[in-house]
């Protein structure tokens, strides 16, 4: 499709960034995901997000919105479609600092979000990484250092602006609109874009940090250990593993943040983590939390790391489960596989308060392929885990369908969440698949 074919409303003006424009390169792709659309547009306003909307309904054109962050699900672009990028949506405004509510626009990223608030002594819990975007992760879920402190970044929300596929304007919240403020809270890609949000915050400051080391035995048990210590664990403790594996021999390599100053307990906190099994403590200090999402982390997104990622929620570490993780790991397809913890105040929500009905689950669990292995190797590897997973996290889905539709939002919640994409946007023009 040439330019002329995607001529821009007056309200566009300027705002239109097409393949024979210099910045095509550097608004096409997500972190993970090379797009070509036809057109991308970076609206500065909710005005420009429904002229936007406008021009793709009139041009038959498919629509994908991006926040300007990482994107791992590749949703953020599409193949001859129009992008709604909303990267210079981001301000991060104090509304009352005495109820801690505070406006972030969902272009923002994490890192520019924890600098901002940090000198009012304030933090949102979100991602693990200051490259995210505030829109993705507070429409999907939002799993970060202190979820089991502070619940999922949906969790946090109060209101959110939204415009509607029709081009509507709506402020979603607890008197108004409340239907459309629970979508939005953990399904929301596909009941319209979210421009903005009104989140209540948190008071901190420095928070606890340490990072372990940890053999893991063919049989999972030391997985098996980690997941005993997490159940009984304060909730100021929240962990994420990463795992690497070269032939039988397979290394866990963990972080372990807690969500408070007090010396003592960080150290009450993460001394059972060395009790596992075979682990070393390569550190602990005490940091402030914008350490942890860093403005060192902002990078250009141009599909520079191209993965395939599926996802799923565990319970428990059963000894079936933890053997299935180990031998995934292990075995003849080269995977990142990374275990979140959960729990905590997760679980303290509702299953019915949001979209992300996830609440007795305790881990994350996410692996992702890199080329040449593409996503049916990646399905093939992981399906012996699977088999132990009850659930998945939208945000970490490579390849969005009514199948892993119904892992994320199964039964009761699905329903109601396709009830409502089909009531706010009728037409299906943001189906996210």
């Amino acid at each position: 499709m040439n330019p002329e074919t995607v001529a821009a409303p007056a309200a566009l003006s300027g705002k239109l960034i097409t393949p024979d424009d210099s910045r095509y390169r550097t608004y096409r792709s997500t972190y993970t995901t090379v797009g070509s659309p036809a057109v991308v547009a970076v609206p500065e306003s909710a005005g420009d997000v429904a002229a936007a909307l406008t021009l793709a309904r009139d041009r038959g054109l498919p629509v994908a919105v991006r926040s300007g962050g990482h994107g791992l699900s590749g949703r953020g672009t599409n193949h001859g479609g129009l992008v709604i990028d909303l990267r210079r949506m981001n301000e991060v405004t104090v509304l009352d600092r005495a109820r801690r509510l505070v406006r972030v626009g969902a272009g923002a990223r994490w890192a520019q979000v924890a600098r901002a608030l940090g000198s009012h002594g304030l933090a949102i819990s979100s991602g693990d990484h200051g490259n995210v975007g505030v829109g993705g992760l507070a429409t999907g879920g939002g799993v970060g250092w202190l979820v089991r402190r502070f619940g999922l970044t949906v969790d946090r929300v109060r209101a959110v602006e939204v415009v509607l596929a029709d081009g509507t304007a709506v402020r979603a919240d607890a008197d108004n609109e409340p239907d459309l403020l629970w979508v939005m809270r953990g399904a929301g890609a596909g009941a319209g874009v979210a421009v903005a949000f009104e989140f209540e915050a948190l008071d901190l400051g420095n928070v606890g940090y340490a990072q372990l080391a940890a053999r893991v035995d063919p049989q999972g048990r030391v997985l098996q250990r980690l997941g005993a210590v997490l159940k009984d664990a304060p909730q100021e403790l929240t962990t994420a593993v990463m795992f690497s594996s070269q032939g039988p021999v397979t290394n866990a390599f963990i972080t372990a943040v807690v969500a408070t100053d007090d010396t003592q307990a960080i150290s009450r906190a993460i001394e059972p983590l060395l009790g596992i099994g075979d682990v070393t403590l390569q550190q602990a200090l005490l940091t402030p939390y914008t350490s942890l999402v860093p403005r060192e982390h902002l990078h250009v997104n141009v599909g520079q790391m191209p993965t395939s990622t599926t996802n799923g929620l565990l319970t428990d570490v059963t000894p079936a489960a933890g053997r299935a993780l180990v031998d995934m790991m292990a075995g003849p397809t080269p995977l990142f596989v990374q275990m979140r913890s959960l729990g905590g105040a997760v679980a303290d929500v509702d299953p019915a308060a949001t979209s992300f009905p996830h609440r007795h689950q305790r881990w994350l669990v996410t692996a992702s392929t890199f080329p040449p292995h593409g996503h049916d190797d990646l399905l093939k590897a992981w399906e012996p885990v699977g088999r132990h997973t009850e659930g998945a996290y939208v945000n970490f889905e490579s390849r969005p369908s009514q199948a892993s539709f119904e892992r994320t939002y199964p039964g009761a919640v699905g329903a109601r969440v396709a009830e409502l994409w089909r009531r706010y946007d009728p037409d299906g023009v943001l189906r996210p698949w």
